[in-house]
């Protein structure tokens, strides 16, 4: 028996934002820390994770394409019964693009913060 299609691209998009998160704290949290008053010289230990960046990109990536077949793959089509539009479908649809949104800006952060400093 196959998962719910909610559950799957859930915990799909769980994935994404977790290695996203994972792929940009060599980045986006020491200076979030700074930007809070945190210091230390513990702070620049973070930049030891630049290595795993490019693997943690590629995860939440895959991750994302499996939320998105999820949602809008062959499993997410009009049923016999005629009814192709669930509002709680479209919902979660919105969410999902959201998401992307949030997961995109935190992987390209080391890419568009030099614009801004």
């Amino acid at each position: 028996m196959s998962q719910p299609v909610s559950r799957t691209s859930l915990a799909a998009l769980l994935g994404a934002a977790a290695a996203a998160i994972g792929a940009s704290v060599c980045c986006v949290v020491p200076l979030a820390l700074v930007l809070l008053g945190v210091s230390g010289a513990w702070i620049t230990s973070l930049t030891a994770l630049e290595a795993w960046r490019p693997w943690l990109s590629v995860v939440a990536l895959v991750c994302l394409a499996w939320a998105f077949w999820a949602s809008y793959g062959p499993a997410s089509r009009c049923r016999d019964d005629g009814i192709c539009a669930d509002t709680a479908r479209l919902r979660r649809r919105r969410w999902l693009w959201f998401a992307t949104l949030l997961i995109t800006l935190l992987l390209l952060f080391p890419y568009y913060i030099g614009w801004f400093l």
